[in-house]
């Protein structure tokens, strides 16, 4: 069993505790070292909360072995770019990972078939990717990534086993709802910050500039900044010698339960 650095955090915070008490009561040291620990402790589950990629509430995969592959994901869809990005991706014979927001998957139905017909894998991330999704029970988490698969499933008929927390946000009770669901959490290593990117050539250039091979690149179907550089993204990412793979190859995971 994995002991995740939440829990090794939390006895080293609770030995320390009992140190400074016992310190307190003998040898009447200061106060504020109680203040200090409290401070260190929270922004140890703050920071851990915020960057998925420590690993510190659960086990979230963000990069793979083999060097020459790369693999493109696109969060937030079924969205407004995501036609003209299939178009561009079957152009360019690449396949990607699209993980989807289930409210948004039932209106859209034909664009999630087409996700599927054109060999793409699909993600689940979460049902309405609500700026409370992570203040939920581990319940009411776990009943959104089901009804997100649900979803899915009446339309392509599989169910996906890869899951993208929202926001890349990570805590116990997400954690406890990707071990009820069964599902594999998914990061990243590559983050283009697409979302707030006003200049093309420089969000082309950040993503390029982090390539290293066995990445995970982060991206959105719904920025029209986005398009208007993968073309050029794929273009210049096959010039280094990287081939593009699913995520599910990347990392040697099943993409479906």
């Amino acid at each position: 069993m994995r002991i995740t650095p939440f829990k090794i955090v939390n006895i080293l915070s609770i030995v320390a505790l009992i140190v400074l008490v016992w310190l307190y009561q003998n040898i009447q040291v200061s106060g504020w070292w109680f203040l200090a620990l409290f401070l260190v402790y929270s922004s140890a589950l703050v920071l851990g909360a915020i960057y998925i990629r420590w690993n510190f509430y659960l086990k979230s995969f963000d990069k793979g072995e083999n060097k020459n592959w790369i693999a493109l994901t696109f969060d937030d869809g079924p969205a407004g770019k995501t036609a003209a990005i299939l178009d561009i991706l079957k152009n360019e014979n690449v396949p990607a990972t699209f993980f989807c927001i289930g409210k948004n998957v039932s209106d859209n139905s034909e664009l999630v078939k087409r996700w599927d017909d054109e060999g793409h894998l699909i993600g689940n991330h979460s049902f309405n990717h609500g700026f409370n999704f992570d203040w939920q029970s581990a319940k009411q988490m776990a009943e959104e990534i089901e009804q997100t698969n649900a979803t899915i499933r009446s339309i392509i008929g599989k169910s996906p086993a890869f899951f993208r927390p929202p926001y890349g946000v990570t805590n116990p009770n997400v954690a406890k709802a990707v071990k009820l669901t069964q599902v594999h959490s998914i990061a990243w290593n590559v983050r283009s910050f697409d979302t707030t990117a006003k200049n093309p050539d420089q969000l082309l250039a950040r993503i390029l500039n982090q390539l290293r091979g066995g990445d995970i690149i982060l991206l959105h179907d719904s920025m029209p900044i986005t398009c208007e550089i993968l073309t050029e993204l794929i273009h210049k990412a096959r010039q280094k010698g990287f081939t593009f793979v699913r995520v599910d190859k990347m990392l040697g995971l099943d993409a479906y339960a």
